[in-house]
């Protein structure tokens, strides 16, 4: 397999290092192919017999299935973890059920353990790691003949450092081994312009007991009062506007791109139930759902990626990794507002699919949060400075893996007093407002004109 220029130089300069020390930590940009490089670089550690087994560990069963398949066909031969295999995949969450003796193979061999999304694995020290770093420092630090760590995004929202990572001093930033941003991928026609869209209303008004505001805008209105971000996601007018303009988006793409597809990322499971609802009957659109509760997920994307089919709606199951480059235009309608999660939804559609310019179009609301990352999307590395913190510390420690923002974040009423599985068709698939009215919020209504600006870096 021929590999491109940036994966050429990395595996060059990992090589070089390898000479002197066994980390290496490459920054990619999502959807740069960061597995094809790691598959490469453990090619050339197996012939010059710096390594008898590769590891490889990821966040998730479906990218497992993805770096399997690039690794046996550019090694040649199985990572299956079975007899004669050169070696095995694991998910991060199946590290504490993996025994002693498959731990001993690292002690006992030259290993080289893959770390993909490696922003996952907290902590630099046993007091202050996560569950997936502590098994990292524990079993794999010291221990593996050579570790490559891998991310598109290396930094974690709640500014702890990342396990095996090392940071300049003094003000405690990642240092990265080889870094290969957006706007050299964008260049290289390795990933799609990003063409970011905002939408506003200019008049929402919110009614509580005997008073009304109007307030003009989405900012305004999250700032100055008890509405929560959450509420605006699930309300059917901004479904609806957002959805007109995505599907008018993804059909001028199909035209030209005919084998092009969306991605809407809901904000739980009855949430996007009803918008792939409202893509079926009111925009007449083809859909693929995948949530949590389908026990076949992994099914449901592949059969997706290898379909026809228009749209994706997915709570949580198509983030990162996760690689369906014929994705193009993205709703994001989650109600998780984290830079990491925002640029990570961004990487599902940035994955080019040819060699003219392509652009990758996300819809999202114009919070002022949201405004901030669109706007900085060029740099790779935002300003966030780890913060170490020891032992007297930890209970400051977030151990939210999720990221999830903690600012006006409230649990939809119908996760906590619903189960999906129990639900019949026609109650999963009801009337929206009907189905979020327990919300202890007041309430409001949109009357204003909904507005857009466009977000438009690397052009």
């Amino acid at each position: 397999m021929k590999l491109r220029h940036w994966q050429q130089q990395c595996v060059t300069t990992a090589l070089s290092l390898y000479q002197t020390q066994n980390h290496f930590f490459c920054l990619a940009t999502p959807g740069a192919g960061k597995t094809v490089m790691a598959a490469s670089l453990t090619k050339q550690m197996l012939l010059s017999k710096k390594i008898d087994f590769v590891m490889c560990f990821s966040p998730s069963t479906q990218v497992n299935e993805s770096t399997r398949a690039t690794f046996e066909a550019i090694l040649n031969r199985r990572i299956d973890g079975k007899l004669g295999s050169l070696g095995s995949v694991q998910t991060y969450q199946s590290m504490n059920t993996l025994t002693p003796t498959f731990w001993s193979l690292i002690e006992e061999h030259n290993v080289m353990v893959v770390l993909d999304e490696v922003h996952h694995l907290k902590g630099h020290e046993l007091p202050c790691a996560n569950a997936w770093g502590e098994e990292v420092l524990v079993h794999i630090q010291d221990k593996a003949a050579y570790t490559l760590a891998m991310s598109g995004t290396p930094w974690r929202s709640d500014q702890a450092p990342i396990s095996l990572a090392r940071f300049t001093e003094p003000d405690n930033t990642i240092h990265c081994d080889f870094s290969y941003g957006l706007a050299d991928a964008i260049k290289d026609r390795v990933c799609r312009i990003p063409q970011i869209v905002l939408v506003d209303n200019e008049c929402i008004n919110v009614s509580s007991e005997n008073t009304s505001e109007c307030f003009e805008s989405i900012s305004d209105l999250l700032t100055n009062s008890d509405i929560a971000y959450q509420q605006l996601v699930e309300d059917e007018q901004v479904i609806r506007y957002m959805l007109t303009h995505a599907v008018e988006k993804l059909s001028e793409l199909r035209r030209t791109e005919p084998n092009s597809a969306g991605l809407i990322v809901a904000s739980s499971i009855k949430h996007a139930y009803f918008i792939e609802k409202l893509l079926n009957t009111h925009f007449n659109q083809s859909t693929e759902i995948v949530t949590s509760k389908h026990p076949d997920a992994n099914e449901r994307i592949e059969r997706f990626n290898h379909s026809n089919t228009e749209w994706v709606v997915s709570v949580g199951m198509i983030s990162q990794g996760t690689d369906i480059p014929r994705l193009q235009v993205c709703c994001h309608l989650s109600r998780i507002r984290t830079e990491m999660h925002y640029r990570q939804v961004l990487g599902r559609v940035l994955r080019a699919t040819s060699t003219e310019p392509q652009y990758a179009w996300l819809y999202t609301l114009d919070h002022w949060k949201l405004a901030e990352f669109a706007q900085r999307i060029n740099v790779d590395l935002p300003e966030v400075n780890v913060v170490f913190k020891n032992a007297e510390n930890l209970n400051e420690i977030s151990e939210n893996d999720n990221e999830v923002s903690s600012k006006t974040f409230v649990r939809s009423p119908i996760e906590s007093s619903i189960n999906i599985s129990e639900l019949s068709t026609s109650e999963v698939c009801g009337n929206l407002p009907n189905s979020f009215s327990s919300s202890p919020y007041s309430e409001f209504s949109i009357t204003g004109r909904f507005k857009q600006r466009v977000v438009a870096l690397f052009t």
